[in-house]
């Protein structure tokens, strides 16, 4: 038995008051806010601030190259009435679908044998040797294609040397192949690192299970490997479609009259003060921008294959 005085050297249960817990300071709800302050400011002057004067130049006009706040759908009127002008938001948008189709036919089978096959000691050379172009200037890479394609470029003196052709030829050089090829090959490391990371961290043995039960590689790869690695394919898409869409210095440099796209518009419309009209195309690439990201943002979702 416990001694009096034991019991009571015990705390005894005390009720605590049942009640609404004490309000915060208002300084103490601002100051858990504080750390955004700076990216609350980059954002509102350098995105929020821009695209809404984007969007009030819409719908303004351009009178005698002055911006006349008169609002009005007309820039988006004219913008479609021009038939060459729709035709080179089609353009742009075959082109860009075409780049990252090939983009990821050529990124994905890479990706699959570095993460697959490589030893992993060797893999971090090859990932520096993808990451290798981005340490010079984007405007230098797309000049030495100019150098490879040109007249006298390297493929003419190639197919000279081979006998195959007397005279160089313009097929390779300003034109809308062209453009495809080097925003490939622009592209391409974005997509490799991105399928490589989901490629990294998938499970082979659900793989070589799948084909223990007697599937085939191609239908290993297309039911069981594609389904889980979606949201990477996702991003990859992403990561190399949106940016072409905007694409201005390729098409201009390699593409020539023949292969402008919709950013190399919207810059003519500026350099000649139709601004009004020249919002009016950005916001256009810009809805479709977001058009796409809604319908990628199901495929980001990863869903449990358990049902947990």
């Amino acid at each position: 038995m416990a001694s009096p005085s034991s019991e009571a050297t015990q705390p005894a249960d005390v009720a605590l008051p049942l009640g609404r817990p004490a309000r915060r300071s208002w300084t103490a709800r601002v100051g858990e806010y504080v750390g955004f302050a700076p990216a609350i400011v980059l954002f509102g002057l350098f995105f929020l601030v821009p695209l809404g004067l984007i969007v009030c130049y819409s719908f303004w006009q351009t009178v005698d190259y002055n911006v006349v706040h008169h609002w009005t759908v007309d820039n988006y009127r004219y913008f479609f009435s021009v038939p060459t002008y729709v035709k080179t938001v089609w353009a742009t948008i075959w082109v860009s679908v075409v780049a990252t189709l090939l983009t990821l036919a050529v990124a994905f089978p890479f990706a699959y044998w570095l993460a697959r096959y490589v030893p992993r000691r060797y893999q971090k050379i090859l990932l520096v040797l993808v990451i290798l172009p981005f340490w010079t200037s984007y405007l230098l890479r797309v000049y030495s294609w100019l150098n490879i394609l040109g007249a006298q470029g390297a493929m003419n003196r190639f197919l000279h040397w081979t006998g195959l052709t007397d005279q160089p030829v313009s097929f390779f050089l300003y034109d809308r192949p062209a453009v495809i090829l080097v925003l490939v090959y622009l592209y391409f490391p974005f997509a490799a690192l991105t399928l490589y990371a989901s490629l990294e961290r998938f499970d082979w043995n659900q793989f070589r299970a799948a084909m223990d039960l007697g599937a085939t590689p191609a239908t290993a790869v297309r039911r069981i490997l594609l389904p889980q690695i979606r949201p990477g394919l996702t991003t990859a898409v992403i990561f190399v479609f949106i940016p072409i869409l905007g694409e201005y210095l390729t098409p201009q440099l390699v593409g020539g009259a023949r292969g402008v796209m919709i950013g190399n518009l919207i810059v003519n419309f500026f350099q000649g003060a139709q601004y009004t009209r020249g919002a009016a195309a950005a916001l256009l690439i810009a809805a479709l921008i977001v058009l796409l990201l809604t319908l990628f943002r199901r495929s980001l979702e990863v869903e449990d294959p358990y049902g947990t």
